[in-house]
């Protein structure tokens, strides 16, 4: 499954024609900020090649690109917004590189068990927070979480749907709530919900940082898998470099060790010092 894509990104290098003063502009989704910041620190390039990368919700990242942004590749949440960058133009390449998984953070007061969730998400004295829907994948999740529901308990989408506070991931709509600190852990600090669907990757940073919340999982019949895309925009050397290195074993245990599901059959090993 991963062979016949780092084959074809050897292949792609191996007919593409170096460039002069070539340096690598990655943006990246915002749950991928300490992975994509490791890899990239790992990438064995050239010094000064390597420019700052730019993290953000995905839907907002792909906009910018449309307008003009420079870049070379796009890694999304999501395979959607890889696969606009990459419609009309067949020279793009997109590729699946990880999995996440969706998980309830919530206050321990809550009492939320996976067996309990959909009765505990419905109560009314339950604020529920997600991310911006269209702007941000991890809010997408959340309403197909809610769509999921449906099945479960008639009219329950349409009553999440309404509940649900879009507190993050909307870029200059969604201001940070408490300055100085992370998006989903100022939601908590200013009290402004008492559950947030989020990735699970990120999950363990926040309750780290806040004693008092549960990460819960999300019993099956609620449960969605997100699949990211990276997009390559160009077939620039270092490019082509930097995806295949994001597709080989020591990349793909990198994302591991940073709650990423590998998209590899086998598993990975620990990461290479």
């Amino acid at each position: 499954m991963l062979r016949p894509v780092v084959a074809a990104l050897v292949a792609s290098l191996a007919l593409a024609t170096p460039a002069a003063a070539e340096n690598l502009q990655v943006l990246a989704a915002g749950s991928l900020t300490a992975a994509f910041s490791d890899l990239l620190r790992r990438f064995p390039a050239a010094p000064d090649t390597v420019a700052p990368p730019e993290f953000g919700p995905s839907g907002l990242l792909r906009e910018k690109i449309e307008k003009g942004r420079d870049a070379d590749l796009l890694a999304s949440a999501d395979m959607e917004q890889a696969r606009r960058l990459a419609a009309g133009h067949p020279e793009r390449v997109v590729i699946h590189f990880t999995r996440n998984r969706l998980c309830a953070l919530a206050r321990h007061a809550v009492g939320l068990t996976p067996a309990n969730m959909l009765e505990r998400l419905l109560d009314p004295g339950v604020r529920l927070a997600t991310s911006t829907p269209v702007a941000d994948p991890g809010g997408d999740y959340a309403w197909a979480v809610f769509a999921r529901a449906e099945a479960v308990r008639p009219g329950a989408r349409a009553a999440l749907e309404a509940k649900a506070q879009t507190l993050v991931g909307g870029g200059a709509k969604t201001p940070l709530l408490v300055p100085g600190k992370g998006a989903v852990e100022g939601v908590f600090l200013a009290d402004r919900a008492d559950v947030m669907l989020i990735y699970c990757s990120s999950a363990t940073d926040v309750a780290r940082l806040l004693p008092g919340l549960d990460i819960v999982s999300l019993p099956p019949e609620l449960t969605v898998s997100p699949a990211y895309g990276m997009v390559l925009l160009n077939a620039k050397p270092l490019t082509l470099r930097f995806a295949a290195f994001v597709m080989s074993e020591d990349g793909q245990a990198v994302l591991k060790s940073y709650g990423f599901d590998p998209t590899a059959l086998a598993e990975p090993a620990s990461p290479r010092r």
